[in-house]
């Protein structure tokens, strides 16, 4: 599971980019028990979900031109630039060149082989998220993808990331990932093949949020307008999971983990 011992390679950083922030801070508010707090004025709305006062993700409104409400997961580089360029070289794409963020460290998004976004952040004053792996925190992320091999060589390519076949009860095989020598401590999210998940249609990056019971916030989700894609749901030694929407269509999952044997 993530931690906030960020490495090259690991997810530090996410935002959710909403058609309407305010209805957003109320959804994930009476989810998670979120905060959001503005970057100021010159953010041009972006701003900052805090759990007892720690950023847990970043926010901001965004319009149907620049895609649907959705997640983006961000990666730890020491050197945006240099992974911008690793990314064309592995036949994927830029789609936002690094750009320096008032300081705080330079972000750029890119886009896979499959055209999955995602972005890189590379710390300045700001290192990343502020709790990892908590209850109400960023704990796993799951990449959907079409073509698992290719992502695989795209991902070792851009960001020098190592995957791992994993074997779990009653669940198959399953690709793990992990940052460059950091082994199995060091995994924090998997590769799913598309044609073996008939709930997602398309390639994408899956944020899943630690949770201390997946059922009851699940049964908030609807009443606070959220869409249950999937309901909670026991994988043997992961934990127990369930996949939802927020009101405006952004995607994620929530998960309680399973205990770790002494």
């Amino acid at each position: 599971m993530l931690t906030t011992r960020f490495v090259t390679g690991a997810p530090n950083w996410l935002d959710v980019g909403t058609a309407d922030i305010d209805g957003a801070t109320s959804f994930y508010g009476g989810l998670f028990g979120w905060r959001f707090r503005s970057a100021g004025p010159e953010a041009g709305g972006y701003g900052f979900f805090e759990l007892d006062g720690r950023i847990v993700a970043g926010g901001m409104r965004t319009t149907p031109e620049q895609g649907p409400p959705s997640w983006t997961v961000y990666f730890q580089t020491p050197d945006a630039e240099a992974t911008a360029t690793a990314s064309e070289e592995a036949h994927g794409g830029v789609l936002m060149r690094p750009t320096d963020v008032m300081g705080q460290g330079t972000m750029a998004i890119l886009a896979d082989r499959a055209g999955v976004p995602f972005g890189v952040w590379q710390p300045g004053r700001l290192g990343g998220l502020g709790v990892a792996g908590e209850p109400g925190a960023l704990c796993w992320v799951e990449l959907y993808t079409p073509d698992v091999a290719a992502a695989a060589a795209y991902y070792r390519a851009t960001l020098g990331l190592e995957t791992s076949a994993v074997a779990f009860p009653g669940a198959g095989t399953y690709t793990c990932v992990n940052p460059a020598g950091e082994g199995e401590e060091g995994m924090f999210g998997g590769v799913v093949p598309l044609a073996d998940d008939p709930l997602e249609t398309d390639a994408h990056w899956l944020p899943y949020f630690a949770v201390a019971d997946a059922d009851d916030v699940v049964a908030r989700a609807g009443g606070l307008g959220g869409t249950v894609r999937m309901p909670p749901t026991d994988i043997e030694g992961v934990g127990r999971l369930a996949r939802l929407a927020d009101p405006y269509g952004a995607r994620f999952a929530v998960l309680r983990p399973a205990p770790r044997e002494a």
